[in-house]
């Protein structure tokens, strides 16, 4: 088992993992930090999008903003953007 720390201000958490689990998705050389960085901004990423796109009525400004903000790390991040790296596009 391979145990991740989250540290945010004022709180923190702990995931425990199977050993490999990192290993199977791991690109390269990255650290796991930088792989459980990158699943945390996918699953962000696919989240907001749901939100944005596939939830109930309108979204908010509010949720709009949110999501372009969020679209916006992931393309800095993985160099695409979330509809190019999932194939899924509106």
């Amino acid at each position: 088992m391979v145990t991740i720390e989250i540290d945010t201000e004022g709180s923190s958490d702990e995931l425990t993992l199977p050993a490999g689990l990192l290993d199977l998705i791991r690109d390269g050389d990255q650290s796991d930090a930088a792989v459980v960085g990158d699943v945390a901004l996918l699953s962000f990423a696919s989240r907001t999008h749901h939100l944005t796109h596939h939830g109930e009525g309108d979204p908010s400004d509010e949720i709009l903003a949110v999501e372009e903000a969020t679209m916006d790390a992931f393309e800095d991040r993985f160099g695409m953007t979330f509809e190019e790296a999932t194939g899924h596009e509106h």
